[in-house]
């Protein structure tokens, strides 16, 4: 990569990371306790016409909202949408959780948070994006709910519990022992980083769990679908995203990055941004 071209992508972050942005905090009743949300907003009028469908983030199984970092407002300014990210249930900032995860909570994040999210925070229509098992979560949205998602973006989700994935999971789990690592997670998670990881790991390994699978669900998704994956990814190959893009209905797009592992969105910005930005812009 030539110097021009990294002064090129600098550029093009500082111009997104410094562009102004409405940014406010909402609490979200649910029947099992409060969402925590955050809103960036585009501080610049849109044309005129009805406002573009936000894009409603779903993090991974150790993520919530501050762990997106600077990514949702930098992705609001690329796209000139508002972003809407939230704390799962039991994670981050929203209500704590004492049970244990159903081996269909990916598919019940649809059916019971999102009607939530929508009614509570006024939209209809919106833009699925998801990390990791976030993704699948996007998936079973998208698959719910044809007449209000208009896109699908994936990033390095998965599709299935490929040996590639549980062997990721084993190794975490290894590292977990140390107390330090765990002390790190309650950094974002409080007092419910135990919970956060015993739910990870212990629903993924689950003997029940081995025969989850999007490949029911894809070919009830209609929108158009951009699925990014990093070729290095310690969690799935790219059998996850090649999966999602044959077996969805609509038009799909697969987008494999070189020398990238499990968090392209974080490894690689502005790659992900411009990936994103362009799949929605208009036509």
């Amino acid at each position: 990569m030539g110097s021009d071209t990294l002064h090129e992508k600098a550029s093009f972050m500082t111009e997104l990371t410094t562009a102004a942005i409405d940014t406010r905090d909402a609490w979200v009743e649910h029947p099992e306790g409060p969402l925590f949300a955050r809103i960036w907003t585009p501080a610049a009028a849109g044309p005129e016409g009805p406002p573009q469908a936000p894009i409603l983030l779903f993090h991974d199984s150790l993520g919530c909202v501050e762990l997106w970092r600077n990514f949702p407002e930098v992705l609001s300014r690329a796209t000139g949408r508002q972003v809407i990210a939230y704390d799962r249930l039991g994670f981050g900032r929203s209500a704590p959780r004492q049970d244990t995860l159903a081996m269909d909570f990916i598919a019940q994040e649809a059916r019971s948070v999102v009607p939530v999210l929508r009614a509570r925070l006024g939209f209809e229509r919106f833009v699925a994006l998801g990390h990791s098992v976030g993704g699948g979560m996007a998936v079973y949205c998208a698959a719910a709910f044809p007449e209000a998602c208009e896109a699908l973006v994936t990033i390095a989700a998965q599709a299935f519990p490929e040996d590639r994935t549980l062997d990721g999971i084993l190794v975490a789990k290894a590292q977990f022992t140390d107390p330090l690592q765990v002390e790190r997670l309650g950094r974002y998670h409080g007092d419910k980083a135990r919970w956060v990881l015993d739910a990870w790991i212990e629903t993924w390994t689950h003997p029940e769990f081995a025969s989850w699978s999007l490949a029911e669900t894809l070919p009830q998704v209609v929108c158009p679908v951009l699925a990014i994956h990093g070729a290095q990814d310690e969690y799935g190959s790219a059998r996850h995203p090649e999966m999602i893009g044959a077996l969805s209905s609509g038009p799909a797009r697969v987008e494999i990055m070189p020398d990238t592992f499990h968090v392209p969105h974080r490894e690689k910005p502005e790659v992900v941004v411009a990936l994103v930005a362009g799949f929605l812009a208009p036509a």
